[in-house]
Formats: C-alpha cells, sequence, structure tokens
C-alpha cells in the first residue's frame, strides 16, 4: 500500500482520510499543516507531523492538498515545486463508490468523493476537487484547481475554468462554460456563458460581481 501525506488538517482532509480508509488506496501516514499550534494534535487519528515543508522528509509518500478553496491548492503547489516537490508526487483520491468509464481522465492530485459520477469522455484537470453527488456529463472538461460543492450538475459539453468554484446543488447547461476563478452560488442555475472572475448566482444565474479589471483595487 502506498504512503501519503494530506497538506492542511482541513474538513476536506478528514473526508480524504475516511475515503481511503474505506477503500484501502492509501496508507495515510500524517497531515501535514503550517498551523504550529497543531503539530502534534490528531485529526480523527492522524498525526500533524508539522508544517507543509516536512513533505521534503518524506520523499517516497504521495501528497494530497486538502485545502478547500483552489486558489489555496495552487499557492501550495506552487509553493512545493519551488522547494523542489516533482508533479508526480501528487497521488489522486477516490472514493471506492466511484466509477472511472473508459476515456474519462482524472489529474493528478485530484480528490472526488462519494457518488461523484462522470459518464463518458469527461476530462479534469490536476487538483480538482468534487464533493459527494457531483455529476458530470459527457465530454466536460474541467481545469486545474476547480472546485465542486456537493450536488453540482454539468450538462455535456460545459468548460469549467482553472480555480473556478461551484456552489452546494448548482448547475451548468449543456455547452455552457465557467471561466477561470468565477464563482457560482448555491443552487443556481447557469444557462449561459459565465466570464471568468465574475460571481453569478439564482435561477437563472446573473451575475452579482463582475471581475475586476487587473491591477484595479478592489
Amino acid at each position: 500500500m502506498d504512503e501519503l501525506l494530506l497538506l492542511a488538517a482541513s474538513g476536506l482532509a478528514r473526508e480524504v482520510l475516511a475515503a481511503v480508509r474505506e477503500s484501502g488506496q492509501f496508507d495515510v501516514i500524517g497531515i501535514l499543516d503550517d498551523d504550529a499550534g497543531k503539530t502534534g494534535t490528531i485529526v480523527d487519528g492522524t498525526r500533524v507531523l508539522g508544517p507543509a515543508s516536512d513533505v521534503l522528509r518524506y520523499p517516497g509518500a504521495g501528497v494530497v492538498v486538502c485545502v478547500g478553496a483552489g486558489a489555496g491548492r495552487a499557492r501550495i503547489v506552487d509553493r512545493l515545486a519551488a522547494l523542489g516537490v516533482a508533479d508526480r508526487r501528487y497521488a489522486t483520491v477516490i472514493d471506492s463508490s466511484v466509477r472511472i468509464p473508459a476515456g474519462c481522465r482524472i489529474g493528478r492530485g485530484s480528490v472526488l468523493l462519494g457518488h461523484v459520477t462522470l459518464t463518458a469522455g469527461v476530462d479534469l484537470g490536476e487538483h480538482v476537487v468534487a464533493m459527494p453527488g457531483v455529476t458530470l456529463t459527457h465530454d466536460d472538461v474541467v481545469e486545474d484547481f476547480a472546485t465542486f460543492a456537493a450536488g453540482v450538475s454539468l450538462g455535456g459539453g460545459v468548460r469549467i475554468g482553472r480555480g473556478a468554484y461551484l456552489g452546494m446543488n448548482a448547475s451548468v447547461r449543456e455547452g455552457a462554460s465557467v471561466g477561470a476563478n468565477a464563482t457560482i452560488g448555491m443552487g443556481a442555475a447557469v444557462l449561459t456563458d459565465v466570464p471568468a472572475g465574475e460571481t453569478w448566482a439564482g435561477v437563472p444565474a446573473r451575475v452579482l460581481r463582475a471581475a475586476i479589471p487587473s491591477g484595479t483595487a478592489a
């Protein structure tokens, strides 16, 4: 059984622990977290060993970043890359209830929790997180660091940009796209393309906050 380190003592880490223990996919040897006050504490039976940089002390272990926000996951991955952590070290965690049909691709570092459904030709990038009950249908493309809260549903041929966040039970119409770093509110019904960086909510979904132009103060 391959060894695994979880980065961040978070709720997502607890969910990953539960999935891994049920599947027997990995042996979780510990959690790393930059909050020094957490070092030595126990999270669901697993010890917090030290800061994220301690990943270098365990060169044989796979790594999964358990930060809920895609931007946070990206920052940690960039930081570890600067320390020399290779992409090949990132493990993919897939709950035992999830079936991956032939022709679907799951990128390194991604997490698929209970009863996520993929149909045909789904392409998930790296460090994507799909919470329980997410449905991804034919020919969906999901870029790196995107996050799906529980119950999100995508129609066929949807494209989700890098770092986008879709709230609980949101849905996206067939063929529509959600731009990079956009946010979709809980229960929203997205019927048209959402530009990068915008926040949309409602049924049908409409813009709540436009993207802030580069170089403009918030």
